[in-house]
């Protein structure tokens, strides 16, 4: 894990003190444009016959570009940060939206629609994360826990500035879950501890993973209309070493409508899968699952 952090940190680096050898021009090349968000929602009931709890909501969004261009030469880093919570009636805080989302590609064009590239991105979340159904004490997800990683060198399909196609034949994948009782559990694809015939730990488990394999990247941004902006990036992971026939998904869609300056509506979906991953449904049954998010947004945003 430290390996790869420090590698994926040295390709940074590098990149950026190669494009910095001349501050006062440099800066010119760069664009920076970003958004944030504050968005409620709210369900109040008083003397109501029929019932209901009061519930109320809100989940901040900050969404951050940062592009560089010179000549045949690119580096384009998307950060996406998001985390929201509900209360409904008087129970505790459940969380509604978690996320931490970075993006990075560096980009050498060879011909005209066509890029060299490196593409590196990083996954986590701000806060512990529950099974409120069961327990809300006992964390399931965590900062860190897991923490994804991808790294690997590729060649991109550009026809147009709405889509973006990146295949990496030789992706570096690192899973990580800093919570060893996650880890030792089997959490998000870890093996699990070794116990004896009683249940007690004999052998702790490794906190991560490695996995290497293809990985295909594809992203949209279309105004489909006035004011409404849709934005959608597909991710799909197979994995050489375990079971490459069992491609991991990860299709992220958001449709933004922008109603004036400072007032937007948002619709967005996640869906998930990987084989690894082992989810209990509600009939007591484990296995893969196909994980789906679905969230409905209306509040204020500021465009910069």
């Amino acid at each position: 894990m430290k390996k790869s952090t420090f590698l994926l940190l040295a390709f940074f680096w590098i990149t950026a003190a190669v494009q910095a050898q001349n501050p006062a021009d440099t800066a010119k090349l760069w664009k920076i444009k970003g958004k944030a968000s504050l968005n409620f929602n709210e369900t109040y009931f008083s003397n109501w016959a029929a019932g209901g709890n009061n519930a109320y909501g809100a989940i901040g969004k900050y969404v951050m570009n940062i592009d560089y261009n010179k000549g045949k030469v690119f580096w384009t880093n998307n950060i996406n940060l998001a985390l929201g919570y509900s209360l409904i009636g008087n129970s505790k805080p459940m969380k509604t939206d978690d996320q931490i989302q970075i993006y990075s590609t560096y980009k050498m064009q060879w011909k005209k629609n066509w890029l060299f590239t490196v593409l590196a991105s990083i996954q986590t979340q701000f806060a512990n994360g529950y099974n409120y159904a069961v327990d809300s004490t006992t964390p399931i997800s965590g900062f860190l826990a897991p923490l994804t990683v991808d790294l690997g060198p590729g060649i991109q399909f550009k026809p147009d500035k709405h889509l973006e196609i990146n295949f990496s034949p030789v992706t570096a994948r690192v899973v990580y879950v800093n919570n060893q009782r996650l880890a030792d559990a089997g959490s998000f694809g870890l093996t699990p501890a070794v116990t004896d015939t009683a249940g007690y730990i004999v052998k702790h488990a490794h906190k991560a993973y490695f996995a290497f394999g293809a990985r295909l990247f594809a992203k949209i941004d279309y105004d489909i209309a006035k004011n409404v902006n849709l934005k959608s990036q597909l991710s799909l992971f197979s994995d050489y070493l375990h079971n490459p026939q069992n491609i991991v998904v990860d299709w992220q869609t958001l449709l933004g409508m922008k109603v004036n300056s400072w007032l937007n509506v948002d619709i967005s979906t996640q869906m998930l899968y990987d084989d690894r991953v082992m989810i209990t449904d509600k009939n007591g049954k484990t296995g893969p699952r196909l994980q789906f998010k679905q969230l409905l947004l209306v509040g204020l945003s500021y465009t910069f």
